[in-house]
């Protein structure tokens, strides 16, 4: 078995978070309005961060569950079959959010939800971390700042577009 670097392996959750940042700057380069960016980052951070990442998270715990374990720093357990369907519905949700009709509402809501589960990982993590010695790459680094960010940013850049007024007038029109 190829032995992957310990830095490489706590650090790959974080190919989302880069996946949907260069992917949004790339989008929104020409954006006609700051209302139509802020769609860009939301669409790619549901879809490439809470999306994809939880969708890789559900085709690897199903397809190497003893690997994932490791990671983790654990041995396997039922458990692995759980967090892999967990992570279906994230990505589902994930996906749903980056839909052109999906309202800054739902994908508020979508972040909370992503949130209770993605916190508490990261809850259990950091007490695995603290309690047990636990520095497996899957249980500290990457995947730790992303149960924090994917939520977390799901939610401000949804917020963010509430409060931007839903068809911005040129400044023209403003003084007529």
């Amino acid at each position: 078995m190829v032995k992957i670097p310990y830095v490489a392996q706590s650090a790959f959750p974080l190919a989302w978070v880069l996946v949907a940042v260069l992917g949004a700057l790339i989008r929104t380069r020409h954006s006609p309005s700051r209302q139509a960016a802020l769609e860009t980052w939301q669409r790619w951070w549901a879809a490439a961060a809470l999306g994809c990442g939880s969708l890789w998270l559900t085709i690897a715990f199903l397809t190497i569950p003893d690997a994932m374990a490791t990671t983790i720093g654990f041995d396997r357990t039922p458990f692995e079959f759980e967090i892999a369907f967990a992570n279906l519905g994230l990505a589902v949700m994930g996906f749903r959010a980056a839909s052109s009709s999906a309202t800054a509402r739902e994908r508020i809501t979508v972040g909370l939800g992503a949130g209770m589960f993605l916190w508490g990982a990261a809850i259990g993590h950091v007490y695995q971390w603290f309690a047990n010695g636990d520095h497996a790459p899957g249980n500290t680094g990457g995947v730790l700042v992303c149960d924090l960010l994917f939520p977390a940013v799901m939610i401000a850049l949804a917020r963010r577009s509430r409060r931007l007024p839903t068809a911005e007038q040129p400044v023209t029109a403003a003084l007529a």
